[in-house]
């Protein structure tokens, strides 16, 4: 699997758009999270207005989905065919119906289909290629990790898994769908200053060892200490006996 990191930075950062990544399996493009600078993104990284199968969304912060409506005005424009299937939970999906609407008044429709699908905290769901399972964190909002596992039949070496935290602190039940993951997406507010709602990057290194995690990506720092963080991470990567990563928009990595 091949992961674009459309976005790397929190909500109000000029110079990092908004946290989102673009995951490519052999049948299947997801798109995580959609904040209003995160779209944009993805308009950098193709033209091709039919690429997304699916998009997900964690959680109900504007940084997260506010770009939503952008990208089905867009799809429309272009005159897209194609079904999108739009993964989030029930509180989220009423978010968006009600944004859109607000958003662009008056279009009801896009001239392709969108499917809802529902995800649940301990659920796990079949989409093409992917199996998606997904854990609740500690965010302020009700905020949902996913797991990516890639399943292409016939192939040798295994499956290959992307998780991607979304917002919020980690507990029991979402480590263990970061298990063994390929690579871990992680937000990571301070280096070891704990925000409420969110993880200090010391915390996170300690988790990705349990969880033998691969390589873990490191985004969403706070604005005002984003490059003080940046720099810390990187001082502490070598003690870690981790591959951690701190990618800049549009970078690509290959699990």
């Amino acid at each position: 699997m091949k992961v674009i990191f459309l976005g790397t930075g929190e909500a109000f950062d000029e110079r990092y758009p908004n946290h989102s990544h673009l995951v490519l399996s052999e049948n299947t493009a997801l798109m995580l999270d959609c904040g209003d600078s995160a779209v944009r993104q993805l308009w950098k990284y193709t033209q091709d207005h039919s690429l997304v199968d699916a998009l997900y969304i964690t959680h109900r912060h504007s940084d997260h989905l506010f770009g939503i409506p952008a990208l089905l005005g867009r799809m429309l424009e272009e005159e897209r065919k194609k079904d999108l299937a739009i993964i989030c939970s029930e509180q989220v999906k009423a978010d968006i119906e009600r944004l859109c609407q607000h958003a662009y008044f008056g279009i009801d429709s896009y001239g392709f289909k969108i499917n809802f699908i529902m995800a649940e905290d301990g659920k796990e769901i079949q989409f093409n290629d992917l199996k998606l399972s997904f854990a609740k964190t500690g965010h302020t909002a009700y905020n949902l990790a996913i797991r990516i596992d890639d399943l292409p039949r016939g192939k040798a070496g295994g499956n290959k898994v992307v998780c991607y935290s979304g917002d919020g602190p980690f507990d029991e039940g979402t480590e263990k769908i970061y298990k063994n993951a390929d690579i871990l997406m992680h937000e990571c507010y301070m280096f070891d200053q704990r925000i409420k709602g969110h993880v200090a990057a010391v915390d996170v290194f300690e988790m990705a060892k349990r969880q033998n995690v691969k390589c873990l990506a490191l985004a969403h720092f706070k604005r005002a200490f984003n490059d003080e963080t940046r720099k810390k991470v990187k001082e502490a990567i070598p003690s870690t006996g981790l591959k951690i990563i701190l990618p800049n928009p549009l970078e690509e990595y290959t699990a």
